[in-house]
């Protein structure tokens, strides 16, 4: 006898759940966390690597930050863009036993309440939740530091000199590409995806050529470049290691978002192997594409001393050294980038807020956890993060200090949410109750030192990113000790907070909704 809801191949014989033509689902192991498959699989391969990789966005990260690196570290800041790598590998290995075994939508929150338990799994979900919609507000500020240098038409309101045009301008640019990603999502996954996949698409072959013709323009050796720190540190108990710590955010703040991949895991084809893939190969991709750019901008610039360059950053080196018109066409391209990685962010907060909805953990979670019979997606939570994101948005127009600081602390944030994740897993391999899903991605013996590293790793960048450093979270106007201790301040309030209204209101009610839960099998029929 089959189980209810199983199909029939042609030939009369039962078709094993989580299998179909075009191959196997991974059904069974949304069946075996309790819960029925009700979203679409239309996603392939690349489409899943896609979605890393375009959450990551070389070209968005690189151009919104190499100035910040630039300004704090020297062109030598470039040698912590492989030291981020080879701590966010160590985190990507982890979740790739993670996203063979459990291919499930919402990956962060699902994996820490599987390893840790409920408690641990609704704060690390709250804490990634609250930080991609601050996130999805702040890349949707980067629209501002392209557009107006394409062209001054941009500039809608005022001309850009007054004291408060680039911050006005910025929230209007930024409501306008939020509202396009909320319909995009709100549409579909396969939307989405064709989209999303277009733009990835334009952006690797951009950053390619790029890398080319920066290369054609080199006019220095990596030994003139690396080893530049313009003198940086000298003031600081910590020398240069304490200017590099402070520079490194700017590779940190890039090189995050690898598991949107595995988040999609319930859309794709075969997740329980692609999606290990397409988070190694989204992160190794990214790595080895962002640091070509860095490097060949570092030895093509004209003038390594000049000033524009811990101003305008990359924007500044492609311009210089491209000319205008090859230029312009480079920063189209990161527009594109900047689109599709919103577009990626936003698409991870919807599936991460499905998933916690369907356990009865948000307020009006059977509304939020409903899937549109005709899309195919959660479509309120689409348009609820995209209200609250252009809300946040809104803050930005008075008080930009403010923004940057709550902006820096999304970031340490995704990384504490991590760190929920990599931990318990670290427990769970002590104690040996961890075990890889057979067949699939495994570190084998390498398991605990990779688990151990991720743990030290996270800790550690948490730590330096939350660090209260004047020049990231006080820099510009009067001082104040609140602004400093903004992180510690912030985060503690969003957790102390958010786990207070878990603990006396959510804890009660939670659960998988009945809607959403796996049908079990009946009695055998006589």
């Amino acid at each position: 006898m089959t189980r209810p809801g199983a199909e029939s191949g042609s030939g009369g014989e039962p078709v094993r759940p989580g299998t179909g033509a075009d191959g196997p689902h991974d059904d069974d192991s949304l069946a075996e966390l309790g819960y029925k498959p009700e979203l679409k699989r239309t996603l392939g391969n690349f489409h899943t690597f896609a979605a890393g990789i375009s959450y990551i966005s070389i070209l968005t990260g690189t151009f919104q930050l190499f100035y910040f690196g630039i300004s704090h570290g020297g062109p030598a800041y470039w040698w912590s863009w492989p030291m981020v790598f080879i701590g966010q590998l160590m985190v990507a290995l982890c979740f790739c036993e993670l996203a063979a075994r459990y291919p499930v939508a919402g990956s962060i929150y699902n994996w820490a309440k599987q390893l840790g338990g409920p408690h641990v799994g609704w704060l690390g979900g709250w804490m990634m939740l609250t930080a991609s919609m601050v996130s999805l507000s702040a890349v949707a500020l980067a629209y501002q530091v392209t557009l107006p240098q394409i062209s001054s038409w941009f500039q809608f309101i005022g001309d850009g000199t007054g004291k408060t045009d680039a911050a006005a301008n910025a929230v209007l640019l930024g409501t306008v590409l939020v509202a396009f990603t909320t319909i995009v999502n709100a549409f579909g996954v396969k939307l989405m995806a064709r989209i999303n996949s277009a733009g990835v698409a334009i952006e690797l072959i951009a950053a390619i050529v790029l890398i080319i013709l920066l290369a054609a323009h080199v006019t220095r050796g990596p030994a003139d470049a690396l080893t530049e720190t313009f003198g940086l540190g000298g003031d600081q108990e910590w020398g240069y290691f304490g200017a590099f710590l402070t520079a490194s955010l700017a590779s940190a703040y890039v090189m995050y978002g690898f598991d949107t991949a595995s988040s999609l895991g319930e859309e794709s084809k075969d997740p329980g192997r692609n999606a290990p893939r397409a988070i190694l190969r989204a992160l190794v991709a990214s790595f080895l594409i962002g640091g070509l750019i860095l490097l060949f901008a570092l030895l093509a610039v004209p003038d390594l001393h000049s000033k524009e360059l811990a101003v305008d950053g990359l924007q500044y080196v492609v311009l210089s050294t491209l000319g205008s018109t090859v230029g312009q066409i480079v920063l189209w391209c990161v527009v594109i980038a900047i689109t599709v990685c919103e577009l990626a962010v936003h698409t991870a907060s919807i599936r991460l807020a499905y998933a916690m909805a369907r356990d009865n953990n948000l307020p009006a979670a059977a509304r939020l956890a409903k899937v549109s019979p005709r899309f195919q997606t959660p479509v309120l939570p689409a348009v609820i993060i995209g209200l609250v994101a252009v809300g946040i948005l809104l803050i930005n127009v008075n008080q930009p200090q403010i923004f940057s600081v709550i902006t820096s602390i999304a970031i340490i944030m995704i990384y504490l949410a991590y760190l929920l994740v990599t931990l318990p897993m670290l427990m769970q391999r002590l104690r040996g109750r961890w075990k890889p899903a057979a067949g699939k991605f495994s570190l084998g013996k390498f398991g605990l030192p990779v688990n151990v590293l991720a743990v030290l790793w996270g800790g550690a960048m948490s730590l330096n990113l939350a660090w209260p450093r004047a020049t990231v979270y006080n820099a510009t106007g009067p001082q104040h000790w609140y602004l400093r201790w903004g992180a510690f301040l912030f985060i503690g309030v969003v957790a102390l907070g958010g786990f207070a209204y878990y603990w006396f209101v959510q804890r009660k009610r939670t659960g998988v909704l009945a809607t959403h839960a796996a049908e079990t099998p009946g009695p055998p029929t006589p």
